[in-house]
């Protein structure tokens, strides 16, 4: 990707991260259809510009507190960081971090006004813990805690704090897909993990796979990219092709599983990060169109 201006931007944003932000608005919304209730799209917009917002937000301040902590070094195997390759200073991308913060905020207005104190909740606890990954005084990722914490937020707040959005209600169901969401979100970050296990034990950020090792962190991601589709079950007494559809994101899913039991941890794990963003945004498109179907 180009290092330009703008290029240097978009990098550090981490696109390939976004679908982390865009499945749960979907399946959200999708099961707010399947529920009786309706999707009302303007508000799916709004939802889904802010929780981008605090996706990109959280990417930056990653990028900028991994580096002063010494965490990304030239030894790096991951995507290029742009404070640690010198195209920003940790002040610039903090920036740009507390403007993208700013952005959710706004864009969390008109949420507000329509689903009231919870959504102020979601959204000022997502918020501080998008700079509560890797900041603040006990942060997540460096304790191994940032794999609940996305199955968590990415998935059973997101989902459902669409859901209760669209329905002012919620229910199993949401408690069901946003699972399912929040395990693939995860699987993203296990790949990144097992990647960057070496680095990350010798910087101090103690991930699940520096805790327990690279089988460990194999079997994680297996179990993380399957059992989305084991809990489809769920949705055979509301709808079958909710049920049936996501299945054809399962070829994603194995070859993420087998590139990962092949290969050893490194490099080409930058490509199997895209591998298992697809993943997530293929089953959350399949899943919110079955749900609405």
């Amino acid at each position: 990707m180009s290092a330009g201006p703008i290029g240097r931007w978009v990098l550090a944003c981490r696109p390939k991260t976004l679908s982390a932000a865009i499945a749960p608005v979907l399946v959200g919304s999708g099961l707010a259809v399947l529920d009786g209730a309706g999707a009302r799209w303007v508000l799916a917009l709004l939802a889904l510009l802010a929780a981008t917002a605090i996706q990109i937000a959280a990417n930056l301040f990653n990028d900028a507190i991994d580096f002063r902590k010494g965490a990304d070094t030239a030894a790096r195997l991951g995507p290029m960081r742009i404070t640690q390759s010198g195209l920003a200073t940790p002040r610039q991308v903090l920036g740009a971090a507390g403007i993208a913060s700013l952005a959710a905020l706004a864009l969390g207005v008109p949420l507000v006004a329509e689903g009231g104190w919870p959504i102020v909740i979601i959204g000022l606890v997502s918020l501080a813990f998008a700079y509560g990954y890797t900041g603040g005084p006990l942060p997540l990722a460096y304790l191994g805690l940032g794999d609940l914490f996305v199955i968590g937020f990415f998935g059973l707040v997101a989902v459902g704090g669409v859901f209760y959005l669209h329905t002012g209600t919620w229910n199993g169901n949401a408690a069901v897909a946003g699972l399912q969401i929040g395990c693939l979100a995860a699987a993203i970050l296990a790949v990144n993990n097992l990647r960057d296990l070496e680095s990350d034990g010798r910087s101090g950020r103690r991930t699940l796979p520096v805790r327990f090792g690279t089988r460990f962190g194999r079997r994680e991601i297996a179990t993380l990219s399957l059992l989305p589709f084991g809990l489809n079950g769920w949705w055979l007494g509301a709808s079958w092709m909710a049920a049936m559809l996501p299945l054809a994101s399962l070829p994603l899913a194995l070859a993420l599983i087998r590139a990962v039991y092949r290969e050893p941890p490194g490099p080409v794990y930058n490509r199997l990060l895209a591998l298992a963003a697809g993943q997530e945004l293929a089953f959350g498109i399949l899943l919110s169109v079955g749900m609405v179907l």
